[in-house]
């Protein structure tokens, strides 16, 4: 039985505008995104700015050492389009340089056999090719209106400011002491006397404030000399040279040649509405596979609405965990993720998810450019012979989810955080839009169920007990809060356009998370 309080009731606002509207997980970062909105830049340049800001303020969770993948909409041609720029493994890596532990299994989010030292978990050798400053520098070259040093202001602002450790901040950073402290950059980063967390006291009103002057030093050179600078310059020849002097396979030649793609959505119908998702190596042939599974569904979503969603997921994860390859799934657990949704005045809309893996990524941080790494080598099956095995030079698999609707007047761009548990969100999520009618308001303060690829189902502690009664009828279940940590559903982040009225709304529970709208860069 929890003992959170069962009396306590959370919402957010969900604002209404006819300008444009950003959603995201850290409310600043959010903001930094519709003051480019309001000085006449598109849903693609507010992108920009929000990508880099929120890896500044949430380093932990995603930054310019990361990877993933965004769902556009363009509207004036009423097209959907996907832009991938998942992480790869290194073209140097060898895979006899991660020999199974023989014992147990893997300590961090997914359930592969240990590898001795966790050597594909943490440290330089579990860091993957990153692929989010060539992803959002070849939209914005392709899309966007505003000069590109202008977009990462804000961030490099941010960052020369340090980041300020409130409490989300300090439990954040308590979650990964132990972790931290084996690198000695991110000990010297994170925390105090390179072994404590850094928190402020207990009945405190100011906080204290990391210094991020070497992840300002290289956000202004890519400013400067533009998004390949990460890749060809100055700044991929440091990192690189970081990585290697800290044991990993990473080169300058891995960044040289690295590459994001744009690609043709996977889209398809459900009833009257239809929904685009990301196509390859990612959750959105999963999110397909559970609508196909999915009942016609009508009126409110009810008990029986929620066994369907049980039955569903269950089926969809089936399948996903069976075709892992260069083509499937990996089975991911939460981790260390952001998404956030964008729509401009004219409609067009951004759902971008961007992802370090797991908390902090590899707990590494590159000295020559302040940055946080990713530890994408994790999502590698460590066994030879399989078809996600470890091997050079190849794709990172992700379970990031964004999607863009459409649903009679309305079109949505929705997304979310949380590994494994991204899919149902979202599919939920879009379910009561498509299936029910509901707004965004409605829709975000619903509650969910969470399905993983296990055989436990979560069920929101607020939904009725029918709903329980209904699920537990067909699977194992458990009874868990919305909370702010641990997060038991994921954390979604998403905006809706209804004619020419936007909203935009994020995870009730996220404390930092928020939407903001131009008119509110005012005051």
């Amino acid at each position: 039985m929890s003992s959170h309080s069962r009396t306590q009731k959370v919402r957010k606002t969900v604002p209404e505008t006819r300008g444009g509207v950003v959603a995201a997980q850290n409310t600043r970062a959010a903001r930094a995104g519709a003051e480019v909105l309001a000085a006449g830049g598109n849903a693609i340049d507010a992108a920009v700015a929000v990508s880099f800001a929120i890896g500044v303020l949430e380093p932990w969770m995603s930054g310019p050492a990361g990877g993933g993948v965004m769902m556009l909409w363009h509207a004036d041609e009423e097209r959907p389009e996907t832009m991938y720029y998942g992480m790869r493994s290194p073209a140097g890596l060898d895979p006899a340089d991660y020999p199974l532990a023989g014992t147990g299994k893997a300590s961090d989010l997914f359930p592969w056999e240990a590898v001795v030292d966790d050597r594909n978990i943490r440290g330089a050798t579990a860091v993957a090719v990153p692929g989010v400053v060539d992803g959002i520098g070849q939209a914005h070259a392709r899309y966007g209106r505003m000069p590109w040093d202008e977009l990462l202001a804000p961030a490099i602002g941010f960052a020369r400011e340090g980041l300020p450790v409130d409490w989300y901040a300090a439990l954040m950073i308590a979650s990964a002491t132990r972790g931290l402290a084996a690198d000695p950059d991110a000990a010297a980063m994170f925390l105090e006397d390179g072994q404590w967390p850094t928190i402020a006291g207990w009945t405190s009103t100011t906080g204290k404030t990391l210094a991020m002057d070497g992840m300002a030093a290289t956000l202004a050179e890519i400013a400067a000399k533009g998004a390949r600078e990460f890749y060809d310059g100055d700044v991929g020849a440091a990192l690189a040279a970081d990585i290697q002097a800290k044991g990993g396979s990473l080169s300058h030649d891995d960044l040289r040649s690295y590459r994001a793609e744009f690609q043709t959505p996977l889209s398809f119908g459900r009833g009257k509405a239809r929904f685009h998702v990301t196509p390859h190596l990612t959750a959105g042939p999963t999110f397909c596979d559970l609508f196909a599974a999915l009942p016609p569904l009508t009126g409110t979503p009810d008990a029986q609405a929620f066994a369907a969603y049980a039955g569903a997921l269950k089926a969809a994860y089936a399948r996903r965990l069976s075709s892992m390859g260069d083509d499937g799934e990996s089975p991911d657990a939460p981790g260390c993720t952001t998404h956030f949704s964008i729509v401009d005045r004219d409609g067009n809309m951004v759902a971008m998810t961007q992802t370090l893996l797991s908390a902090f990524g590899s707990q590494v941080v590159s000295p020559s450019t302040g940055l946080l790494l990713n530890n994408g080598i994790m999502w590698f099956d460590p066994v030879p012979g399989r078809p996600n095995s470890l091997a050079p030079d190849k794709r990172c698999l992700m379970n990031v989810c964004p999607v863009i609707g459409e649903n009679g007047t309305r079109r949505f761009a929705f997304g979310a955080s949380g590994g494994r548990k991204i899919v149902g969100a979202v599919a939920q999520l879009s379910s009561f839009v498509a299936d029910f009618g509901m707004d965004l308001d409605a829709a975000f303060h619903h509650g969910r169920i969470d399905l993983s690829g296990g055989d436990v189902v979560t069920i929101d502690d607020a939904l009725p007990q029918p709903v329980h009664d209904a699920v537990a009828a067909d699977h194992p279940v458990t009874r868990f809060p919305r909370t702010v940590f641990p997060f038991a559903f994921a954390c979604p982040a998403g905006v809706m356009r209804d004619g020419n009225t936007n909203t935009g709304c994020t995870e009730i529970m996220s404390p930092w998370g928020d939407a903001i709208t131009e008119p509110e860069t005012e005051a």
